[in-house]
């Protein structure tokens, strides 16, 4: 066999398909366990902010997903007028109760310096790594939960 290398910027979603299926076979191999992966989003809708009757506008929430007895938290936004409500606690409380409930055992998600370590930190959560410098002039930091049922 002789390989050759092509580097996509923008990749054909057959590429990706592909390259994740063969992913996924060798992960389920190895680990002994089959790959039980489904998303977790929560929309917080803004009912005001809509035209017509029924009709709302998405204005926040965690997007994320459930794998191997974990939850991963990839993004949250709170919106900026409600910051400080309440309303992010009760977006991840509720994420980690579905997480909970599909099996998960723990959490992680990522945050950067000028986002929202010490909301994380006070739901429990603490730092198990940190990458300094990303971007430039900044930390990103990995944190962790342990679920309870």
């Amino acid at each position: 066999m002789t390989p050759t290398l092509t580097l996509y910027d923008k990749p054909d979603p057959a590429v990706a398909r592909a390259v994740h299926a063969l992913l996924l076979a060798f992960n389920n191999t190895a680990s002994g366990y089959e790959f039980d992966g489904q998303a977790l989003v929560i929309g917080v809708k803004d009912h005001d902010a809509g035209e017509g009757e029924g009709k709302s506008e998405i204005i926040g929430g965690p997007w994320g997903s459930t794998s191997y007895g974990y939850l991963h938290i990839d993004m949250l936004i709170v919106p900026e007028s409600l910051r400080r409500t309440g309303l992010g606690t009760r977006m991840m409380q509720q994420a980690e109760q579905e997480a909970i409930r599909r099996g998960c055992h723990a959490s992680y998600l990522d945050t950067f310096d000028f986002q929202a370590r010490g909301f994380y930190e006070r739901l429990g959560y603490t730092v198990f790594g940190a990458l300094e410098d990303t971007p430039p002039g900044h930390t990103r930091f990995f944190l962790r939960k342990k679920l309870t049922h």
